[in-house]
């Protein structure tokens, strides 16, 4: 039996933690979803979020920014009925809008990638707690990621949100001692 953090408990959140978080991530489609999850998740559970990982996938066409942004008020309507994903309207309203932001960017930058992974140097920041309370919710990087999306008409960013953003897409390696994915995080 592998050594993982010990939040990697359930059917779903094993794979993710073994094949995904922590992993680096240069895909900007990959980017604008564990934006837009993250996002989804404030106030919720991450194990909620996985359980609707795939209908989101479905119904913001595979995180293409270039079409979420095109999403119309009508389809914000069929959206608030579809149980598959988070029925809060002020999130479904900032996925969209953050798609249009994501697209600024990427027009800025030339990627999202570029523009992200700026806040860590451009390589991941490795932390060394030795417990899972050792954890910080939020970083100075956090932050000034927060901040900057925030001017730049994002929603749903805030520092904390932007940490566990930044611990998905592999710019923070926060893998626990022992665990088997903390070098693999590291090398990647």
């Amino acid at each position: 039996m592998k050594a993982r953090c010990s939040w990697a408990t359930t059917e779903l959140s094993i794979p993710y933690h073994d094949e995904e978080w922590g992993v680096p991530v240069h895909d900007d489609r990959t980017l604008f979803e564990f934006l837009t999850l993250e996002g989804a998740q404030a106030g919720l559970s991450w194990e909620t979020i996985l359980r609707k990982r795939a209908r989101y996938r479905e119904v913001f066409h595979d995180f293409d920014p270039a079409r979420v942004a095109r999403l119309t008020p009508a389809r914000i309507e069929k959206l608030m009925q579809d149980p598959g994903i988070i029925r809060n309207r002020a999130k479904i309203e900032a996925t969209i809008g953050n798609a249009k932001a994501f697209l600024a960017v990427q027009r800025e930058f030339g990627s999202f990638d570029a523009y992200v992974w700026r806040f860590v140097g451009g390589k991941p920041k490795v932390n060394r707690p030795k417990s899972r309370e050792e954890l910080p919710a939020e970083s100075a990087e956090s932050q000034a990621l927060s901040k900057d999306l925030k001017k730049r008409g994002f929603r749903f960013v805030g520092p904390t949100i932007m940490y566990a953003f930044m611990q998905a897409v592999g710019m923070v390696n926060d893998h626990l001692p022992g665990c088997f994915a903390r070098d693999r995080a590291s090398r990647a």
